[in-house]
């Protein structure tokens, strides 16, 4: 089972910044697609981001696109969530999750993962 950690949720106010990380350790992330999920209470999972396993290819969700940025740093085993101009809605539990495989491209469904993180929570309130 691989071990992925989310780190960098909190309360924000509206239009705020957050960057999440999700953190593989002791081994590299380099072979593995990774994704970004969330789910707000009472709600579904639902795919925000995901990018290659060498950033190659990136996708997001329509209700993120131009606030939200993904991104990875192999050499650190880290993919990142830069999350910009934050609305109440995006308020929810946020997971990583991993897929292995060398392919330029990633896909944001959750059956495609294997892995997942714990979560991390952001909060969006004034």
């Amino acid at each position: 089972q691989l071990q992925f950690v989310e780190s960098g949720g909190g309360l924000v106010q509206p239009g705020g910044s957050l960057t999440l990380a999700c953190v593989r350790f002791g081994f590299t992330l380099d072979d593995y697609a990774i994704g970004w999920f969330r789910q707000a209470p009472g709600g579904q999972r639902e795919g925000v981001s995901c990018i290659s396993s060498w950033g190659a290819s990136t996708q997001y969700a329509d209700s993120v696109k131009g606030r939200f940025i993904i991104s990875r740093d192999n050499a650190k085993n880290t993919v990142y969530l830069q999350m910009n101009s934050l609305k109440p809605e995006d308020t929810a539990e946020y997971y990583c999750a991993a897929h292995v495989g060398q392919g330029g491209f990633c896909v944001m469904t959750s059956t495609w993962y294997s892995s997942w993180g714990q979560g991390t929570q952001v909060t969006v309130s004034s």
